[in-house]
């Protein structure tokens, strides 16, 4: 059984609340189902690196979130690997949003798309791999 028919999105929403590093950072969770959710932030000065421009860092912590909170709607999933490429600078005010698909999924992995956007502006795409803890 590859728990494709599993949906734990009630209870993701339920342990996002106790998930408190994002929550700092002021991610809030907008949508969760069954492989995907989306998530947003609007970003702080603190935000910053050196160069004026939202810290990678920061905008990695939003689409990881919404890559876990997708990912673990299957069951218990850890991160394996995620590519990052970043293609748009942002800075302080902007709301940015991540939304975390699932494009593969099997018995012991899977594999999904996070794309940052501002407004219709992607800013960051990723993709991240899971191992399925069954």
């Amino acid at each position: 059984m590859d728990n494709r028919e599993n949906d734990y999105s009630q209870q993701m929403q339920e342990r996002y609340q106790q998930d408190l590093f994002p929550r700092k950072l002021g991610i809030k969770l907008e949508t969760v189902q069954a492989g995907y959710a989306r998530v947003s932030m609007e970003v702080a000065p603190d935000m910053h690196n050196f160069n004026g421009v939202t810290h990678g860092g920061a905008l990695f912590t939003l689409a990881d979130t919404a890559f876990g909170i997708a990912s673990n709607t299957r069951g218990t999933a850890l991160a394996m690997h995620i590519s990052v490429n970043y293609v748009r600078g942002t800075a302080s005010g902007d709301r940015l949003t991540a939304v975390a698909e699932e494009e593969h999924l099997t018995r012991s992995t899977g594999v999904y798309r996070m794309t940052v956007s501002r407004n219709d502006q992607t800013v960051a795409l990723l993709r991240g791999t899971v191992f399925r803890k069954i």
